[in-house]
């Protein structure tokens, strides 16, 4: 199995501690905060294991409160707070050196036939006609920024080709539209959950930085203090993180130093499977 999807399924089996009571470790790859995406794929772990296996998560909405640290283990406290007919609903507290780093609401649901229709999926190239990760790795990291060279160093659970990568090379302004493709760099389990947690996971990538497209700026830029503050998250069909998804991202607004971003996730048959919402912190540092 490649070793960093064995690595990011080990980091989303939390070790049970007591009855609605879970503890996640973080990779020690040298980040100095807990990644977004990880925190929230963990709480969504927690949730589910609390959820009977007929009902899966349709929605979920969080909170980043503070920011996580990777050299101690998180605390996923849940609340059953409702069992339904229909519906289950879960609340996942995180907790680190005893204060919330992250809280979150998610609704589980039987599966259920009703109306249906969607949004088309943009006109972009294919995944296999674009440059893989590898490729652009040779072509482009010799003559990236330090920071930039370092996080595509990495080696990483989630394969992304960026449709267009003007973004990283470019301080022009540019239209608040991105269009990635991402998928798991490694086969995973049959398990319908295991394959929502780490879409989950992989929903915090890429989706801020959409919101500093108009300014000719981006996430690696020392001068703008980026994090993500909420997220929300919907799953509408089934799908698998390990086949190529289209993420298609944009940004409504910017104000007050905060950036509102959207995204929706495609197969590569144009079927939409997930939708996602953010507003993250884009402060201009006072320093810089």
């Amino acid at each position: 199995m490649n070793t960093a999807i064995d690595n990011l399924l080990r980091i989303l089996d939390l070790e049970p501690l007591e009855r609605n009571l879970f503890r996640g470790r973080s990779p020690q790859v040298g980040w100095q905060r807990v990644f977004g995406g990880q925190v929230i794929g963990q709480a969504l772990v927690a949730a589910s294991r609390t959820v009977v296996e007929d009902r899966h998560v349709h929605s979920l909405h969080g909170y980043f409160l503070r920011p996580g640290d990777p050299s101690v283990p998180i605390i996923y406290e849940v609340d059953r707070i409702r069992d339904g007919g229909s519906f289950t609903t879960r609340r996942v507290v995180a907790i680190q050196h005893g204060e919330a780093i992250f809280s979150m609401a998610a609704s589980f649901q039987v599966v259920e036939e009703g109306l249906e229709h969607q949004l088309d999926m943009p006109d972009v190239p294919a995944p296999d006609d674009l440059p893989s990760e590898q490729e652009l790795k040779d072509k482009f990291l010799s003559m990236a920024p330090e920071n930039i060279r370092l996080y595509w160093e990495r080696e990483r659970p989630i394969e992304m080709r960026p449709v267009d990568m003007t973004h990283y090379f470019s301080k022009k302004p540019l239209p608040p539209q991105q269009y990635v493709w991402v998928r798991a760099t490694g086969p995973l389990p049959d398990d319908e959950r295991i394959h929502q947690c780490v879409l989950a996971y992989a929903s915090d990538m890429t989706l801020l930085d959409t919101s500093l497209f108009p300014h000719g700026t981006s996430v690696f830029n020392p001068k703008i203090q980026a994090a993500s503050l909420d997220h929300a998250m919907w799953f509408h069909r089934s799908f698998r993180a390990d086949d190529w998804l289209l993420y298609a991202t944009d940004s409504t607004s910017s104000s007050g130093s905060r950036g509102m971003n959207r995204g929706s996730l495609f197969t590569k048959d144009g079927v939409l499977i997930a939708s996602t919402a953010q507003e993250g912190l884009i402060r201009l540092r006072k320093d810089g």
